[in-house]
């Protein structure tokens, strides 16, 4: 027996709405800060996103109408104009606070654009392209001003000095030199060389005397500028991205600054900031990562690039004295200085995204698994994340423990680790690590009543039991090694899903041999017993879930079907179908009652149990939905997809039920208050009303009480023509609608008759849809004449009639006086 049914009366959700999302702006290119230090500007494909740093939401998205990538842009230093180069091959002005753009223009470059940017004074736009050519434009006066030849391959950086009244121009290209240029004569003053590598960035001194270049052949050089000569090269031992000059007028003795000389900011593939002083190539500070790096990583594994903390950008806040850093993971990080603490992190691409759960006391974060060795853990507030390094390979699942403090996760390197989140400081670090499985781990759940155990699911068809100390460690210093406590061989093919029921005493794994399992969990020490087997999925287990509140459990197959399963006979109790492709994830959502799938057709729905209904379908990814997870109180949902996008639901069943009820309310209201002023003969207002609550048919039964009323005609007439425009417009529709049936065309006609009458032609054209509502009207209304024409002949013929018997009954009376 169905054992649901006294749970008839928990209030079921039927409709969320999307309350927040996390979702893609930066993959990769060009990012730059406004002056302000307020916004940041990145791209993302068609797109230049702008980024607020305080909230961390995109407030401004500008995007091509060509729907051509964006391959540079460069934003004025007085934070007015934004411009962007396509691949079309056209560069575009933008208001960028309006999202409007003002001017587009040829770029006369063959080939795109690769780098551009302002001078001091933002009039002046210099745009370096692929074909190894430069040109300056007069964004004022809208022309260009010069076309500098003779760099070799894709100008791929260009710098005007800081002082502009030396009209000079600095650019690098792939022969690794850096070309200085006099803007007054378009001549080439001097190729400074000192690189073997492109030149990738270049930073000057306050004073303009100096600059310091940066490359990707380890070394960073000083320049003389007065002299054009080497004044240093220092050797920094990582390919430098960028680099960034320490300002002069601030104390750093506490990173070892104790000098006035030059000192200079590194970011490269390292993925570490480092501070040099220039005048005697010295590092005086390397900054220490909040997490040690990936087991089985050495010193030079740093120098790959494409290593997820290789840095590609190094930008200065000079305002807040902060660091902003991009990393090759599209990570964008604040720091504050002189103490290089991270202030915020942004992740500006998640890539594929594969499970997500609720985190803290009021679940007011979601910790995150992308395709990627690391985890992110997102506050949902202002969309800062903390980024979390230990496994060395993908992580593929995600559980939480019941007080939302303390989580776990699992890998392709074979291993689960247990975390810990401080509920004040929002900081996370890992407190345990197990590895003893064969292959990849992809499947892990908590035990559900106290924090005592964790399995596992792996590709190595087992399943394991793993047991956490009392005390459980507070700091990843004293991490606690796991060991398995129980080993079984569960299922000839991978362990999609594991499960633990709400009373930590069973055990359920879905395969993808097409079989649910069912385990007794025991004693602590005891081995896993198997109860039962559930047999009716056509192709692999993806996902098993307990009911919270009956002995029954849910799984989810490739065949695109939910089952439902009784505890007592592994019978199965319903089939849910209405997914077009695999359903991945399922949560039990309102007590039990109902039902949360996820599907690789990139569609969540809600199914009600006891009718087996689909109530609800969200629609808000493109790609598979691989996380699914509700909150402890059920009123939000969290959902994230390969298409890199997490989004938030919110229940909003009871609002959307308090505004029909109220919106029910009113209608009742204004419906004896319409009685009333019909009663009252106050047919203006009550004309107004009825019109007001968009119903015809109630506009319908006025416009026949004013017609039945006394002297009806003008009183129609004159209530008709009170009317605002807007209600006139409506009128019109009405009777194109009235005028279809016979019952009602007469009223229409009388309608139609007075605005007919007193509107000019000119007039009725103006009311919204007047043309088209009208020549409705002709093809009904001639179908009425003529049935009133035939009505008409009929009357005429039994009056004929009628006549001819009346004179036969008037003879025969005469002629029977006569006798």
């Amino acid at each position: 027996i169905f054992l649901l049914n006294y749970l008839c009366f928990v209030p079921s959700s039927c409709s969320y709405a999307v309350s927040s999302t996390i979702e893609p702006f930066y993959k990769g290119g060009k990012v730059q800060i406004s002056k302000d230090e307020k916004f940041i500007f990145c791209t993302c494909g068609t797109r230049v996103n702008v980024l607020q740093i305080v909230t961390g939401k995109i407030v401004h998205s500008i995007e091509q109408d060509d729907q051509e990538d964006i391959t540079s842009f460069a934003l004025s230093l007085d934070d007015e104009i934004l411009v962007t180069a396509s691949k079309a091959l056209l560069l575009k002005q933008w208001d960028w606070k309006q999202a409007q753009c003002t001017r587009s223009w040829r770029a006369i470059h063959n080939v795109p654009i690769a780098s551009m940017t302002f001078d001091p004074t933002s009039t002046l736009l210099a745009t370096g392209g692929c074909d190894g050519t430069i040109k300056l434009w007069d964004v004022v006066k809208q022309y260009c001003t010069h076309n500098l030849k003779g760099s070799s391959g894709v100008v791929h950086l260009v710098e005007f000095h800081p002082d502009i009244s030396l009209l000079q121009l600095f650019s690098s290209a792939s022969d690794c030199g850096i070309r200085m240029w006099d803007l007054r004569s378009s001549q080439c003053l001097c190729v400074l060389q000192s690189h073997y590598s492109p030149v990738t960035s270049l930073a000057f001194t306050s004073d303009g005397a100096s600059m310091v270049s940066s490359g990707r052949d380890k070394i960073c050089t000083v320049w003389d500028l007065k002299s054009r000569t080497t004044r240093r090269t220092v050797p920094v031992y990582e390919a430098v991205e960028s680099v960034v000059l320490l300002p002069e007028d601030e104390d750093f003795s506490e990173i070892g600054v104790k000098t006035k000389e030059i000192h200079f900011i590194t970011a490269g593939s390292k993925g570490v900031l480092r501070v040099w002083d220039a005048s005697s190539a010295r590092c005086v500070f390397a900054q220490t990562l909040p997490s040690a790096p990936p087991a089985g990583g050495s010193e030079e594994g740093g120098e790959e690039y494409g290593d997820p903390r290789s840095l590609t950008y190094c930008l200065p806040l000079p305002s807040s004295l902060r660091l902003v850093t991009v990393t090759a993971e599209h990570n964008i990080l604040l720091y504050q200085l002189p103490s290089f603490t991270t202030q915020q992190q942004f992740v500006g691409f998640n890539d594929e995204v594969l499970d997500v759960k609720f985190l803290g006391k009021g679940d007011t974060h979601i910790v995150v698994a992308t395709n990627s060795s690391q985890l992110k853990v997102f506050e949902l507030a202002t969309s800062s994340c903390k980024i979390l390094y230990g496994h060395t390979d993908t992580v593929l699942s995600l559980d939480v423990f019941k007080k939302g403090s303390l989580f776990v996760s699992c890998a392709k390197d074979k291993s689960v680790r247990v975390w810990r989140q401080d509920p004040d400081s929002g900081q996370v670090c890992c407190v345990a690590q197990g590895c003893s499985h064969g292959n990849a781990v992809g499947s892990i759940t908590c035990s559900r009543m106290k924090e005592s155990f964790v399995v596992s699911g792996s590709q190595d068809c087992t399943i394991k039991v793993w047991d956490l100390p009392e005390t459980i460690p507070e700091t990843d210093g004293d991490m606690f090694q796991l060991n398995a406590r129980v080993t079984e061989k569960a299922h000839d093919k991978d362990v999609n899903s594991v499960a633990v029921s709400p009373n930590d005493k069973l055990l359920v794994s879905g395969s993808q041999d097409r079989l649910a399992k069912l385990w007794s969990l025991g004693a602590p020490g005891a081995d896993l017993a198997l109860l039962g087997v559930f047999r009716g999925h056509r192709r692999g287990v993806w996902c098993v879930q307990f009911s919270p509140m009956d002995q029954v459990l849910a799984s989810s197959s490739a065949d695109g079907s939910v089952k439902l399963w009784s505890l007592q006979d592994f019978s199965c109790l319903k089939t849910f179908e209405g997914h077009d492709a695999s359903v991945l994830k399922l949560i039990f959502v309102s007590r039990g009652t109902q039902l949360l799938t996820s599907g690789s057709d990139g569609l969540v729905k809600l199914w009600t149990i006891k009718t087996n209904e689909c109530v609800k379908t969200l629609d808000a990814h493109q790609d598979k939905v691989w996380g699914l997870h509700a909150t402890r109180k059920d009123d939000r949902v969290v959902t994230a997809s390969a298409d890199s996008n997490i989004t938030v639901w919110t229940d909003v069943t009871e609002v959307e039920q308090a505004e029909e009820q109220a919106k029910q309310e009113d209608q009742i209201l204004k419906k004896q208050e319409l009685s009333n002023l019909l009663h009252e003969k106050k047919f203006l207002k009550a004309l107004g009303l009825a019109i007001s609550l968009d119903q015809p048919h109630t506009v319908l039964k006025v416009i026949k009480a004013i017609r039945q009323g006394e002297d009806g005609a003008k009183q129609l007439e004159k209530t008709v023509l009170k009317l605002r425009q807007d209600q006139k417009e409506s009128m019109l529709r009405y009777c194109a609608v009235w005028n279809t049936n016979a019952r009602s065309c007469l009223d229409a006609q009388a309608v139609i008759q007075v605005m007919l009458t007193h509107l000019s032609p000119e007039e009725l054209l103006q009311y919204q849809g007047a043309r088209a509502h009208l020549e409705g009207l002709i093809p009904y209304t001639e179908r009425h004449m003529q049935r009133i024409g035939r009505l008409l002949q009929a009357s005429m013929f039994l009056d004929y009639m009628w006549q001819k018997m009346r004179w036969k009954f008037d003879l025969s009376n005469s002629y029977d006086s006569l006798l």
